[in-house]
């Protein structure tokens, strides 16, 4: 059986980004999880000592502290930098970007919509930009629109960075149909469309599929869902030990993607043990 790797997986740039300035920072803590793999914030632990908050009371004075990739709700940073901390934030630059749109859409009098998970830390915090909160919707089907009232006659939609761009374009006709003005931001990050665009591709011609990723991670659920509609035969995987022999037996070709969030050596890790079942 061979062994190949769609032509683009793995790390993209805000988590590249966020883990250079973890290990550039040494004894510090991040607030909230980095990024959706614990085995790398295992390795940042063991490696750099960097520790993880989850409720800003634990913060002390004079911590370093790291604001995650998916960044946090605008009153979340707010009181930390009143806080005697100090603060580096590794907000991937796609996620501040619908922060900053929603902030001054809704300024100008916008309804904001937002397609995206509601329990999602990136939509948690693009959300808290919003000027009423009670007219700053998110949905995640087209049909969700029926059930809203926007406050205002306009209305500015963004998209959380991980979702589909099908689904988005789906959400965003809907939304047309329905209302005179529509201001429509793409804010889904390109690395996503080049990973599921490759998972697509490489899932059509492969006999089993593995994706590897946290399974808590948008983007790798997504991966996921994308390969089963082409291989029935893919699995999700956090790394080389979830593997199992079976998956392998009379196949001829293992297709390989991972998360946005997976590092190398987790990769590397999962093709030389599905290797040693050949």
């Amino acid at each position: 059986m061979k062994v190949k790797l769609a032509s683009n997986y793995g790390f993209c740039f805000g988590v590249k980004r966020a883990i250079k300035i973890a290990e550039d920072y040494k004894n510090s803590s991040t607030m909230g999880p980095l990024i959706h793999n614990q085995d790398e914030i295992n390795r940042l632990k063991n490696d750099f000592n960097v520790g993880l908050y989850t409720n800003l009371s634990d913060v002390k004075d004079n911590d370093t502290i790291i604001i995650r990739t998916h960044g946090i709700p605008k009153d979340d940073l707010k009181n930390l930098r009143a806080q005697k901390a100090k603060v580096i934030n590794a907000t991937c630059p796609f996620v501040t970007t619908p922060q900053q749109i929603v902030k001054k859409m809704s300024k100008e009098g916008y309804s904001i919509l937002i397609f995206g998970d509601s329990d999602h830390p990136e939509v948690k915090g693009v959300q808290s930009y919003g000027e009423d909160q009670n007219d700053v919707h998110i949905i995640l089907e087209p049909s969700d629109i029926d059930k809203l009232t926007f406050k205002n006659s306009k209305i500015a939609t963004v998209a959380q960075t991980t979702k589909k761009k099908e689904k988005y374009l789906e959400i965003v006709n809907a939304l047309i149909l329905k209302n005179k003005e529509v201001r429509v931001f793409n804010t889904i990050c390109d690395a996503t469309f080049e990973n599921q665009d490759a998972a697509r591709d490489l899932s059509k011609e492969v006999d089993v599929m593995i994706v590897i990723g946290g399974k808590n991670s948008s983007n790798t659920k997504q991966l996921h869902s994308i390969c089963l509609e082409n291989c029935k035969d893919s699995y999700l995987i956090e790394n080389e030990t979830e593997l199992e022999k079976p998956w392998f037996l009379n196949k001829k070709l293992c297709g390989i993607t991972a998360g946005a969030s997976t590092p190398d050596w987790i990769i590397q890790q999962v093709i030389e043990q599905i290797e040693s079942f050949n």
